[in-house]
C-alpha cells in the first residue's frame, strides 16, 4: 500500500526502520486521539496545530535516550505498573529532605528499606526569587532551582532512582507562570503574539463581569482574581497570587509550548507529572472556571502526544474538586481511561480526619457509597497528610443523608483539629479563615493533628502510644484501599509541626510550613527503637508496606467495596478479587469495639490477619477489635478438592 506525503515524509526523518515504524504506529495509534482534542478546542486551526505537533513530537522522539525507550516498551507491556501493590510513593521538598538533587541519592537506600518505588519531589523547577507560592510560581520550565542543581543533576538522579527501581515524579504547573517567565516579560513588553498568552484587560468591565461568580482561593493574601499590571497598564487574571499570571489555554501556542515543556523533561526521566491546579486551566463567563469540559479534552491531546514519544510516562491529576467533578479528570464518557492514570482521592483522605474526630464512620460510608467508580485501567492517590491545608471537602448531601449539618460538621473539625474543641487531641492551626464563607481550613503534621504532640507535652506515655496507633490505623485505610499510596516525608517517623517555620521571612505568612519540617535523619537513625514514637511508627509503617507486597488483592485495577457497618465505630471495607476477598476493619476508637462475625463469616469461615499474621477467631459472635485496630482479612480455608484440581 503506498504511503501517503505526511507518512513519507515522517518515515524519511529516520535513518533507522524500526525506529520509524515505531514512531508510525504510536502516531496511528494516538494520532486521531490527538487530532479530535485538537479540533474539539481549536475547531479551523486543529490541522495545523497537529501538523506543527507532529514535528515536535518527532524532535523529542529523536532526542529520547536508549535507556529511556527501553522503559517505553517495558511500560508497554505492563501497562498496569502503576496499579501493582507494590507501589509506593513518598513525597518530599528535596532541600528538606536532602539538601540538593545531588544530596538525594545518598538517601535512596533509606527509602528503599521502606519500600518507596515512586518519589514525587515537590516543585524543583526555577520559580521567581522570593515569594513563590511554595515553588509553584515558575520563572523557567528547563531549569531547575539553582540552589538544588541542574537541569543535569536531575536527569542523573532520575536514572539512578530507576535503577533502584523508583519513578521521578514532578510538578508542572499548567494553570499560571510567574510574572517573571519570559513570555510574561514579553507581554509586559508589548508583544502581540505573548500577550495572547494571558488573558489581559485595559479596564475593569470583563474582570468585573468573571469576578461575579469566581471564587476566592488565597482570600487572606490574595483576594480577588485580577491584578493590575504597571508595566503593560493592563488587568491580568492571577486566580492564586499577583505574580503568578493565568496562562490562556485557548491559544494554541499555550498547548504547544507545553507539549515541548513535557517532552523535554521526560527525555530528562522524569516518569510523572503532578498537573498542577489543572481544575482551573480553561475560562467560562458566568462560571467558576472550575473544572470546564475544554480541561478534559486539553488533558487528553497532552495525554495522547506523550504516549507517542514517551508512553512510560503517566499523569497524575491535582484536582482537589468535589468527587463528581473528580472522576473527570480520571475519564468519562468519550474521554474514559484516556486521560489522567492517576487522581487524588481528596475526599478519603477528609474522611478519615472526619471519622477520626467524630469516632464515627457513617458519613464516610456515605461519601464511599455516593462516590463515582473510577475506570478499571485508573489509580487514585491515597494519601492521610500532604504538603497543602486540610480543607473540609464535606458534601452537604452526604452529610444530609448522614442526619449531619454540613454546615455544622465542618465548623466541628476545624475546632477540633485546631485544639478549640473540649476534648481535642489535636494541634492544629487555622489557615485561610474565610468570615464571608466561615471556611477555615487546618494546617498541621499528621502527627500532630492526631495527638502526638499534645501527649509528649504532657509527658502522657498512653496518649502518645494512642496517636501512633491513630496514624497507623489511618495508613492502614490508605494502604489497603488499593491505589497507590503517597507518604509525605517525615509521616513514617511521626514529625511533629515545626515550631519555627515563621523563622524564614518567606514563610511565615503562610502556615502550611508549619507541617512541612526538614527531614529529622537524627530521628531516623531512631527508626529502629521500640521505645521511641519514632521506631514505632516506622516499624508499624513498614510491616504494613511489606503486607501490602503480598497480598494481590491490593492491585488497583479492583475497587474498595463499603458496607454499612454494623458498628458505627468500624469502617468495614471489602476488595472483590478474582483469587478471593479481602476484608478491612477499621476501629476509629480509642475504646475496644465489638464487631459480630456474622458480617464476616458469609465471605469466609476462618480468616487470617494479612497485617499481622495472625488468625482472628470467628467462631463465637463477636470479634473484639482494639483501639484503633486494623485488620485485612482473607480466606485461612483450604481449597476443596474440586477446586485445586
Amino acid at each position: 500500500m503506498q504511503e501517503d506525503a505526511q507518512t513519507a515524509r515522517l518515515r524519511a526523518a529516520f535513518d533507522d526502520d524500526r525506529d520509524a515504524e515505531t514512531f508510525l504506529l504510536r502516531l496511528q495509534r494516538y494520532g486521531p486521539e490527538l487530532q479530535e482534542s485538537l479540533e474539539a478546542v481549536y475547531g479551523a486551526q486543529a490541522a495545523s496545530v497537529f501538523e506543527r505537533l507532529t514535528d515536535a513530537l518527532l524532535l523529542g522522539y529523536h532526542e529520547r535516550p536508549a535507556d529511556l525507550r527501553r522503559l517505553d516498551e517495558a511500560r508497554l507491556l505492563r501497562p498496569d505498573w502503576l496499579q501493582q501493590e507494590s507501589m509506593l510513593g513518598y513525597v518530599a521538598y528535596t532541600d528538606r529532605f536532602a539538601g540538593t538533587l545531588k544530596d538525594v541519592p545518598e538517601h535512596l537506600g533509606y527509602l528503599k528499606e521502606l519500600g518507596v518505588t515512586y518519589l514525587h519531589l515537590m516543585p524543583l523547577l526555577k520559580p521567581r526569587d522570593g515569594e513563590n507560592d511554595g515553588g509553584y510560581a515558575v520563572q523557567d520550565y528547563r531549569a531547575v532551582r539553582p540552589d538544588l542543581g541542574t537541569i543535569q543533576d536531575l536527569a542523573t538522579l532520575a536514572q539512578k532512582l530507576r535503577g533502584q527501581g523508583m519513578s521521578l515524579c514532578l510538578d508542572l504547573v499548567l494553570n499560571h507562570v510567574a510574572q517573571e517567565h519570559e513570555w510574561a516579560k514579553r507581554a509586559q513588553a508589548g508583544e502581540e503574539r505573548y500577550r495572547k498568552y494571558f488573558l489581559m484587560f485595559p479596564d475593569r468591565q470583563m474582570p468585573d463581569a468573571y469576578e461575579r461568580t469566581l471564587p476566592e482561593v488565597f482570600p487572606d493574601f490574595a483576594p480577588g482574581n485580577f491584578t493590575w499590571d504597571e508595566t503593560s497598564e493592563q488587568w491580568v487574571w492571577t486566580t492564586f497570587n499577583r505574580y503568578q499570571w493565568d496562562l490562556n489555554w485557548a491559544n494554541p501556542d499555550v498547548l504547544l509550548e507545553f507539549v515541548e515543556i513535557l517532552v523535554y523533561l521526560a527525555n530528562r526521566g522524569v516518569e510523572i507529572f503532578r498537573l498542577d491546579a489543572i481544575a482551573f486551566i480553561w475560562k467560562r463567563l458566568g462560571t467558576d472556571c472550575q473544572n470546564q469540559p475544554e480541561v478534559h479534552v486539553i488533558t487528553r491531546a497532552l495525554r495522547a502526544a506523550l504516549r507517542i514519544v514517551a508512553p512510560a510516562v503517566a499523569f497524575k491529576a491535582e484536582a482537589i474538586v468535589a468527587p463528581a467533578d473528580l472522576i473527570h479528570y480520571l475519564g468519562r464518557g468519550v474521554h474514559h481511561g484516556k486521560l489522567s492514570d492517576l487522581a487524588y482521592h481528596n475526599s478519603l483522605m477528609v474522611q478519615l480526619w472526619s471519622s477520626l474526630a467524630s469516632r464515627d464512620v457513617r458519613l464516610f460510608e456515605t461519601a464511599l457509597l455516593n462516590f463515582p467508580p473510577k475506570p478499571v485501567s485508573a489509580t487514585w492517590g491515597m494519601y492521610v497528610r500532604c504538603h497543602d491545608d486540610i480543607g473540609w471537602a464535606i458534601s452537604d448531601t452526604d452529610a444530609a443523608q448522614t442526619g449531619l449539618s454540613g454546615p455544622g460538621h465542618r465548623h466541628f473539625l476545624s475546632d477540633f483539629y485546631s485544639g478549640e474543641h473540649p476534648g481535642s487531641f489535636a494541634r492544629g492551626l487555622v489557615f485561610q479563615y474565610n468570615p464571608r464563607t466561615g471556611d477555615r481550613r487546618i494546617s498541621g503534621s499528621g502527627a500532630s493533628l492526631a495527638g502526638l504532640e499534645k501527649a509528649l507535652d504532657e509527658h502522657n506515655a498512653y496518649e502518645a502510644h494512642l496517636a501512633v496507633q491513630r496514624l497507623l490505623m489511618m495508613h492502614a485505610v490508605v494502604l489497603g484501599f488499593g491505589g497507590v499510596p503517597l507518604l509525605y516525608m517525615g509521616d513514617e517517623l511521626a514529625l511533629l509541626n515545626d515550631p519555627d517555620f515563621g523563622d524564614t521571612p518567606e514563610h511565615a505568612a503562610d502556615n502550611r510550613w508549619v507541617h512541612r519540617p526538614r527531614m529529622n535523619w537524627a530521628l531516623a537513625e531512631q527508626r529502629g527503637n521500640p521505645s521511641v514514637p519514632a521506631g514505632q511508627m516506622y516499624s508499624g509503617l513498614r510491616a504494613l508496606v511489606q503486607a501490602r507486597q503480598h497480598t494481590p488483592q491490593l492491585h488497583a485495577s479492583v475497587e474498595s467495596q463499603v458496607f454499612r457497618s454494623p458498628n458505627a465505630q468500624v469502617l468495614f471495607l471489602a476488595r472483590q478479587h478474582p483469587i478471593g476477598v479481602m476484608l478491612g476493619l477499621y476501629n476509629f476508637s480509642e475504646h475496644p469495639q465489638p464487631f459480630p462475625t456474622a458480617a464476616i463469616t458469609p465471605h469466609f469461615r476462618q480468616a487470617r490477619d494479612a497485617i499481622s499474621g495472625t488468625f482472628p477467631d470467628l467462631s463465637g459472635d463477636t470479634l473484639t477489635l482494639p483501639p484503633y485496630a486494623r485488620l485485612w482479612l482473607l480466606s485461612s480455608e483450604l481449597p476443596s478438592p474440586e477446586n485445586s484440581a
